[in-house]
């Protein structure tokens, strides 16, 4: 199966399904931006070596099962690849505590502790909701009051909305979704697993 970012280069190996929009006959600049928005939006958290020269990139929602037991791996894999940038958008598709906990992650960049909060997110017990969220927050020392006044901002809001139409854009099926290079994996990964999709992105560099 293919998808638009098939396009960006050769051929995309995944077990996407194939939107309507990413079946159209597409003009470079085109696939180049949706290239950019993949890897190189600006607004989008980034773990592991923000410098790094390989990237890999996840669609990700903190009420998926499966997100919570790839994030062990992902994080052995940036632990064992020094060298390794992660991506990660957030796509809230379980509901509205799914999207309450992805504002609340983007929010706590601005305190500078998005990957301690993203993975006492993904290793929290029970459904991520208001509560459940805000408790966790105080565990790892958020300033919950300037958390909620920063979960606000529209930029945040906007940024979800372009991480979700991205998504069905390049028509991903679900959470946990990885991209490196010109291929994309969907669901579970182990550690293994990632790190023969990085080196195959580093093979094509």
């Amino acid at each position: 199966m293919r998808s638009t970012i098939a396009a960006l280069a050769t051929t995309i190996l995944c077990s996407f399904s194939l939107t309507p929009a990413s079946a159209q006959e597409r003009s470079e600049e085109e696939i180049a931006a949706v290239r950019n928005a993949v890897f190189n939006d600006p607004e989008t958290p980034v773990m592991g070596n923000p410098r790094g020269k390989t990237v890999l990139v996840e669609f990700s929602d903190y009420n998926c099962g499966f997100c919570r037991k790839t994030m062990p791996e992902v994080a052995a894999l940036l632990k064992s690849d020094p060298k390794l940038k992660l991506v990660i958008h957030e796509i809230p598709i379980f509901g509205e505590g799914s999207r309450y906990a992805a504002t609340a992650a983007l929010a706590a960049q601005m305190q500078g502790k998005y990957p301690e909060f993203h993975q006492a997110l993904m290793s929290m017990k029970g459904k991520a909701e208001k509560a459940s969220v805000l408790r966790v927050a105080r565990e790892i020392g958020l300033d919950v009051e300037r958390l909620q006044r920063d979960m606000e901002s529209r930029r945040i809001s906007a940024q979800i909305d372009r991480s979700l139409a991205l998504a069905d854009e390049i028509g991903l099926v679900g959470t946990p979704s990885f991209i490196a290079g010109d291929r994309a994996v969907f669901g579970y990964l182990t550690t293994d697993e990632l790190a023969e999709l990085v080196a195959e992105a580093r093979a094509g560099q």
